[in-house]
């Protein structure tokens, strides 16, 4: 399965111990990770500038993120309202890479799922999907 994390679930992972690196960890042993370049550049930011984590650590990041699957840049972002435009960039992302979920804490885009054409989960979602996978539970969009 390919599974495509937004960058707030990549902080999380990266920043905390928790559901969000759990699932990253899963997803990485058994599953293909997809990244894109937005969501790498906005996720070194945060890590940097906002949190306050040393260059040479968010460095070690940006190359491990890099050394996976990267999504082209999107032509298009998909229809659907959101208070900010620019938060469409992420899941167009992930439908230029063609994955199988788009993971993400974020509320408005998790509200929007119906109307974006892969499956959005949030972290805890990919887990229970990942859980029923290795179980040989036949998976369904919520």
């Amino acid at each position: 399965m390919r599974v495509y994390f937004d960058t707030n679930v990549l902080i999380s992972a990266f920043a905390t111990r928790g559901l969000c690196a759990d699932v990253l960890r899963l997803a990485l042993a058994e599953h293909e990770v997809v990244t894109s370049d937005v969501v790498v550049q906005e996720t070194c930011r945060v890590l940097t500038k906002r949190l306050g984590i040393p260059r040479p650590v968010v460095d070690e990041v940006e190359r491990f993120l890099r050394s996976q699957a990267v999504a082209p840049d999107p032509g298009e972002t998909p229809d659907v309202a959101l208070r900010d435009p620019q938060d469409l960039k992420v899941p167009a992302a992930a439908l230029a890479g063609r994955v199988d979920v788009f993971v993400t804490g974020d509320r408005e885009i998790l509200g929007a799922a119906r109307e974006i054409p892969i499956r959005v989960v949030n972290p805890r979602g990919l887990w229970e999907l990942l859980r029923q996978r290795r179980r040989g539970v036949p998976p369904h969009r919520d």
